[in-house]
């Protein structure tokens, strides 16, 4: 008998249900089942996706559905527990009308109702009922509820209601899971059957047929043990926990035979489930593009005439004069436009990119294969000329074949709600949605969430997972391979050998993780991409909600995610915040308040000579794209001069295309002969040196060579990216014919045809290259001719970024611009540039101190137009609730007060004559001056009357302890502000290393081409930062990677097998060490060949490692001192013994008195002396003109 499943619940029943929606079809169809249902919990979210499957199983009918949850009472209605409780209820799409409704249902479920659940109410059901089929559910529906209850009276009037609403388009739900399995709820059968038979009695008695369904949550019984425990995953629950939620383990696709033997009882509940799906139309909810429409001048026929107007008159703007090869491009352009429907499209983007920049919001040069408009940039969408730099229009929008476009747009970080509240406003805000991703489990995730539900232990938890890579090297046709679990199990060893011959438990765990392995584990809101809709959303797709990050409002979420929007005809479009636009905006803000200079970001001249040194030093830390130590690496081979260089460079460095970087490098500097296969190619190659780097290149020669139209062009484009072979095999045919009747020979266009076959896959889009290269030459440009300014503003936009902020404090000790610690006086929230042209540190950056102390410190400051003159006067001034005692503690530990010289800061938690705080005191004073204030501006003599005030003593000077200062400062700011840890290591560090890590990571960018760097060793010293310990792939054995930090930079390392043996007691944060080094070849890199023409990456190989602190003791055996005969006198004699006896310490001390006039020298040995090695007495040599010289007591 036929059966069809009308109550299933797929993996978008977020981790409940666990059903693969092709697994849940290719079930369907091996058991040849007419139709198959979705009904996911309260959304819609898998629905296109469902549908999308259906196509490729034309046996099986979709029928689209949801279980929704009905409100208690109104969905408006949200009065604490009393209304979270919700009924379920299934609602199943008859036809497109149907499908319809119920995107609105499930819509405002979540736009109205939402209160623990999605709910809609009897209310929206009367409203939007048509077209649908409507079940009464599990054990949660509100007529089994009733039942359960023990009040069938109510369960009666309920499926009469529901019976009047829907007809015959009303069914009961019956379910029978019984089972033995060990570990299922056995407890469910006996309830269901206990509803069932009320159920029955009221369909009789009401003439209401009955459906069975199965309440699938997992395609196969064999999945029932992994999705058991995706329910411990859920509930937060071990496998082993008694009180944990289960279920029957029923819940399964069964199979016809399986449900007719259930219910061989009722055969009539079987094939009314084959009535309800012959009632189900079959539709298509995908749609061609549904435009907005832009509101245009009356004065305008039509978007096409008004498009044409703004093109043309941004073009006088933009080129001056409008020459025939500028309005041959415009018209191609408009015409295209204007056949594709999408001269609104246009409108709404210069209308929303104007609105931006009267906002005086920062908007990027472009983004994208849009940059390859002329149209986008007469109309300001974009600011790079594609005239100038050939880009193409085709790359954008091919002629030849309709697609959506694409214009993605950057905003600076704070503009970018700015934006979005604009086009809210200007559409309506039910015309505006955010864009729904869902987060699914990946291997390694789902390794350790099983592991922990398993109780596997953590240690082999964590060996697992660290054996699954984080991608596999593409295969031999070049595509990619998934990171899986299942491909984890043939392409890792160590994976498979642990999985083979693990314990039970082990290789269980691996078992389950594979079977929930991609399953849906959350939702969330894409990053930029946000839909236009020409009416209510809601009229076309399902709609979520969730809080905004930064603003805490409800905003609309489609529920189809971004690859499938665009298929049913909404406009999609990605409103970026890019960090980098900030940086720029700050900048050109610090520079007129430092300088006075007004500068316009998108007109600094291109051909800056500051600008290209910069780059050829490769000392572009902090700017956009070219700050990596790769690139900045290559940057200082290319030494790029132009612009066009920059371009390619950042097309280039890229896995794949990044290997022909050293043949483009030797091109430009004529070290290989730039050659051409035809001479016709030169003008398209010229610019890149032969080497053919973009995507548009490829378009363009194609055209030149052999005649391809820009469609053609596009097409092979398209096809050469994507390895399409049918396509290629097409268009390589019409290439070498069109070649050779251009005149070309055949063996010539065979040859470029597969040197493009080769790197086609590698090439860059150049539009998008070249939109990046601009922002990353203006970030260049500034740190180049404007270094404070920049790197204030860098830094600011990195607050929160520990690691990011240290790099770029360590950046500017190399360009030797000072960073200051946090001043009251000076400090404002962000970093800024002193009248001095330092950069002083901003309060927001330190911890305890919030947004609002900081602005009423600024405003207290400003008010009164002085600056704070004592710890008492800011007390006085400043609003203590607004400063509290914890923000006064963390500006005190963060230096901000040192300013005033007063008082120490270990002084501040000292304790006061009366036995009390000094901070405590302080606050106190504080709030009694301005309590007293008050009331004597309240009192019967005016505000005239003094206050006078005693100030709380300020405990005696105690001697600091500096490691507790430095630490407390570092845990506020993030870093070493006002000293270093190593400052009283800075004898040893000046004296017995020979580079700083500055140095060394210099001379290992040098060692490729240098060979006096190859092989040479250094001794550097520095403080253990951080310490990772990790296990290897192969082996499982442990490897650390720390990182060492000295006055200047930081250098991380990594030490494997016998040198993690060996050094392992020297790898503990905060410890002060004294490393040897060898600049080596690379891991990999060993047995390279200097001479095979492939480049060589060197590092740091650790040779030694020692205690800094015992470096005097363990290094020098004596010291030697020289003195000129005609020195010694009576008074120097007693000035030479008093330093001597108060220094004394371990080290022999050599006297060599020299006689200059006579040439003679005679050693002598102080048997009464030994000395400590310290600046203080070195420093005494060198000013009474005493050379000296260490006898090292070991090698290093």
């Amino acid at each position: 008998m036929p059966f069809v499943h009308l109550h299933v619940h797929t993996q978008y029943s977020i981790l409940d249900g666990a059903a693969n929606i092709k697994k849940l079809f290719k079930a369907a169809q091996d058991d040849k089942q007419p139709a198959l249902a979705i009904t996911d919990h309260g959304n819609m979210f898998g629905v296109k996706e469902f549908l999308e499957t259906a196509a490729k199983f034309s046996s099986v009918k979709p029928i689209v559905g949801c279980e929704v949850y009905v409100a208690k009472n109104s969905r408006l209605e949200k009065r604490g527990r009393e209304d979270q409780g919700s009924y379920h209820l299934v609602l199943l799409a008859k036809n497109y009308e149907g499908y319809k409704n119920l995107v609105k249902l499930t819509s405002n479920a979540f736009i109205e109702g939402f209160y623990s659940k999605p709910r809609i109410d009897r209310e929206l059901l009367e409203r939007y009922s048509s077209g649908l089929i409507c079940s009464s559910a599990c054990l949660g529906g509100e007529v089994p509820q009733a039942i359960l209850a023990g009040n069938i009276e109510l369960a009666e009037e309920t499926a009469k209601w529901y019976k009047n609403l829907f007809g015959d388009d009303y069914y009961l739900e019956l379910q029978r899971h019984e089972t033995d399995l060990p570990g299922a709820d056995s407890s469910t059968y006996l309830t269901q059957c206990k509803a069932n038979e009320a159920i029955l009695e009221i369909a009789r008695k009401l003439d209401i047929k009955c459906i069975a369904t199965n309440d699938v949550h997992f395609v196969s019984a064999d999945d029932r043990e992994a999705h058991d425990r995706l329910i411990c995953l859920t509930t937060n629950a071990d496998i082993d926990d008694p009180q944990r939620l289960r279920y029957t383990k029923q819940e399964y696709l069964k199979s016809q035979a399986e449900m007719e033997q259930i219910f061989s009882d009722l055969p009539e509940v079987l094939q009314n489930t084959q009535e309800i799906a012959d009632k189900v139309e079959v539709y298509d909810i995908n749609s061609k593009p549904i435009m907005p429409n832009f509101v245009i001048p009356d004065t305008f026929k039509n978007s096409d005439d008004y498009l044409k107007e703004l093109t043309y008159q941004g073009a006088l703007t933009r080129y001056k004069e409008v020459t025939p090869e500028i309005s041959e491009r415009i018209d191609f352009e408009l015409e295209t436009i204007e056949k594709m429907g999408y001269p609104d499209y246009f409108l709404i983007v210069q209308d929303f990119i104007a609105a931006a920049r009267s906002m005086e919001v920062s908007v990027g040069p472009g983004r994208g294969s849009a940059a390859g408009s002329v149209v986008a940039y007469c109309l300001r969408i974009t600011d790079i000329d594609p005239l100038k730099y050939d880009l193409l229009f085709e790359r954008f929008l091919n002629p030849d074949r309709i697609s959506m476009p694409d214009i993605d747009i950057d905003f600076d970080d704070d503009g970018r709600h700015k934006v979005l509240k604009y086009v809210e406003d200007k559409y309506g805000k039910d015309h505006v949605s955010h864009v729904i991703t869902f987060g699914t489990m990946a291997a390694k995730s789902a390794i350790r969430d099983i592991a922990r539900i398993q109780r596997l232990p953590l240690q082999e938890s964590d060996r697992l997972a660290k054996m699954i890579p984080n991608r596999f090297p593409t295969d031999d046709d070049g595509n990619n391979v998934d990171v899986t679990i299942e491909n984890c199990l043939k392409l890792v060893p160590e994976f498979a050998d642990a999985y083979n011959n693990g314990d039970a438990l082990l290789k269980e765990t691996v078992d389950y993780a594979k079977k929930l392995e991609g399953n849906v584990r959350n939702v969330g809101v894409h990053a930029c991409a946000i839909i236009i809709g020409k009416d209510d959303l809601r009229e076309h797709i399902p709609i979520t909600t969730a809080n905004d990050k930064e603003t805490g409002e409800k905003i609309w979420v489609s529920q189809y995610d971004g690859s499938q929007i665009e298929k049913v005809g909404m406009l999609k479009m990605d409103f970026l915040g890019l960090k980098t636009l900030s940086v720029i905006k700050d900048t050109v803000v610090n520079i007129k308040k430092s300088r006075g200079i007004d500068i316009d970001i998108d007109t600094i001249p291109i051909d800056d000579s500051l600008t290209y040194e910069l780059f050829s030093r490769g000392d572009t830390v902090g700017t956009f794209q070219f700050e990596s130590d790769g690139m900045r690496k290559w940057l200082r081979e290319l030494k790029p001069t132009r612009f066009e260089d920059l371009i390619a460079m950042n097309a280039l460095y890229r896995p794949g295309p990044m290997e022909y970087i050293p043949d483009f490098v030797n091109r430009k500097h004529g070290v290989k002969q730039i050659e051409y296969d035809l001479k016709e190619m030169e003008e398209i190659l010229s610019d890149t040196y032969g080497v053919t780097v973009y995507q548009e290149q490829v378009m363009l020669l194609s055209q030149k060579l052999a005649g391809f139209s820009r469609g053609d062009a596009d097409s092979l484009r398209k096809a050469m990216g994507k390895k399409i072979k049918a396509v290629m095999d097409e268009l390589k045919q019409k290439f070498i014919k069109g070649g050779e009747d251009n005149g070309h020979k055949a063996f010539t266009l065979e040859k470029i045809w597969k040197d493009w076959e080769a790197f086609a896959q590698y090439a860059f889009n150049k539009s998008h290259s070249t939109c990046y290269a601009w922002i990353g030459y203006q970030t260049a440009y500034l740190k180049a001719n404007y270094p404070a300014e920049f790197m204030a503003a860098t830094l600011s936009r990195n607050l929160n970024d520990i690691e990011e902020l240290t790099k770029l404090m360590d950046e500017c000790k190399r360009m030797k611009i000072p960073v200051m610690g946090p001043d009251v006086n000076e400090s404002r929230d962000n970093f800024t540039v002193t009248k001095k042209g330092n950069i002083r540190f901003g309060m927001a950056g330190i911890k305890g101190v919030g947004g609002a102390a900081v602005e009423h410190i600024i405003r207290a400051r400003e008010e009164k137009g002085t600056p704070f003159e004592s710890i008492f006067d800011f007390i006085e001034r400043v609003n203590l609730n607004t400063v509290n005692r914890k923000t006064i503690e963390s500006l005190t530990y963060a230096g901000a007060f040192d300013g005033f010289g007063q008082i120490a800061r270990q002084q501040y938690l000292g304790t006061t004559a009366k036995d009390e705080l000094f901070l405590d005191a302080l606050i106190k004073y504080g709030n009694r001056f301005q309590n007293d204030t008050l009331n004597g501006g309240n009192s019967l003599f005016g505000a005239s009357e003094s206050i006078k005030l005693v100030h709380p003593d300020i405990p005696l000077f105690m001697e600091a302890d500096t490691h507790e200062i430095l630490k407390r400062e570092k845990e506020l700011v993030g870093m070493y502000l006002s000293a270093h840890p190593l400052d009283i290591y800075a004898f040893e560090v000046k004296h017995f290393t020979t580079a700083t890590l500055s140095d060394a990571a210099d001379m290992v960018d040098r060692a490729p081409k240098d060979e006096t760097y190859q092989g040479k060793e250094i001794i550097i010293a520095g403080l253990v930062t951080s310490v990772k310990i990790s296990y290897t792939r192969s082996t499982g054995k442990p490897f650390a990677n720390f990182t060492v930090e000295d006055f200047n930079g930081s250098q991380n390392f990594a030490v494997y097998g016998k040198d993690y043996e060996g050094f392992m007691q020297y790898l503990q944060p905060n410890l002060p060490l004294i490393i040897k080094c060898a600049i080596n070849p690379r891991f990999g890199y060993a047995s390279a060949n200097k001479d095979d023409g492939k480049s060589v990456d060197y590092e740091l190989k650790i040779k030694r490692i020692r205690h800094l602190a015992n470096t005097k003791e363990d290094f020098v055996r004596d010291i030697t001192i020289d003195i000129p005969v005609k020195m010694i006198t009576p008074g120097f004699r007693g000035e030479l013994v008093k330093k001597l006896k108060e220094n004394k310490g371990k080290t022999s001390l050599i006297i060599k008195l020299v006689d200059f006039d006579n040439q003679v020298a005679v050693e002598l040995i102080s048997t009464k002396y030994q000395i400590s090695l310290n600046n203080d007495l070195l420093d005494y040599f060198n000013s009474r003109g005493i050379s000296f010289r260490f006898v090292p007591s070991l090698s290093f």
